[in-house]
């Protein structure tokens, strides 16, 4: 995807939008959905969309649905509710649509990598899950990232549930003891894969596990930073600090 420092919009007409970069949350005017990162922004207007629906290419293939041709809305087509193949969310502005299949995808979603790398490890994109999600404890529908070692499975869908309880915690002044309780159900990947060494130590895959321990929360700090729309975002104090518990 070419990156432009500065883009016209057709549903921001008015003034030209500039890329800039921001740690603080923000909801994108195109597709409706939480950002961080990189975005297009038009100060004098407070209005922002995510850098991957500001530079969204008007049709896309997927290798996840390879009969598939989505095009581009900026509206939800047709007139029943629709939802987010990728993270099960609704679809309430912008939206890749595949007309012959009717699948639907939030342009972040769209683009989100099939391998995210740490700088140690790897995280991959999966259509289903192979176990149990961390945070549900579902194996319900919906795209997950997990792990080489496959024993952590995070949805796409609950990563998008646990920012919003955060920021709402942060930024509408939550109470203090709700903030602690939230903190608990943070999925903390350091302990999961702990446990799972633990009842697997005498196992032919404990040293691949053993590895996975060593990601500790990175993971779902680099998940979370692909979900908002820039995969190569350093996630600030705000949602790394709770997700890192």
């Amino acid at each position: 995807m070419r990156i432009d420092r500065e883009i016209s919009h057709p549903i921001h007409p008015q003034h030209r939008l500039k890329l800039e970069y921001t740690e603080i949350p923000f909801n994108c005017d195109g597709c409706k959905e939480a950002g961080i990162g990189y975005k297009y922004c038009c100060k004098r207007c407070e209005f922002d969309l995510h850098k991957n629906c500001g530079a969204a290419a008007p049709t896309i293939t997927h290798p996840f649905y390879r009969k598939c041709e989505f095009q581009l809305h900026y509206q939800p087509p047709g007139r029943e509710m629709r939802f987010c193949d990728a993270c099960r969310k609704d679809v309430l502005g912008f939206v890749y649509h595949c007309n012959r299949c009717g699948f639907d995808l939030h342009p972040c979603c769209a683009n989100l990598p099939q391998v995210l790398d740490d700088g140690e490890h790897n995280l991959y994109l999966c259509l289903k899950l192979s176990s149990s999600c961390h945070r549900c404890g579902g194996k319900g529908a919906g795209w997950c990232y997990r792990t080489q070692c496959k024993s952590y499975n995070l949805h796409v869908s609950c990563v998008k549930e646990l920012l919003v309880e955060s920021w709402q915690a942060m930024y509408l002044n939550v109470d203090k003891n709700k903030v602690r309780e939230m903190q608990t159900r943070i999925p903390s990947l350091k302990g999961t894969l702990k446990n799972h060494h633990h009842v697997h130590r005498s196992g032919k895959g404990g040293g691949k596990v053993s590895k996975c321990c060593e990601m500790a929360g990175g993971a779902v700090r680099i998940i979370v930073s692909a979900i908002l729309g820039d995969p190569t975002a350093l996630i600030a104090a705000v949602v790394g600090g709770f997700m890192s518990k």
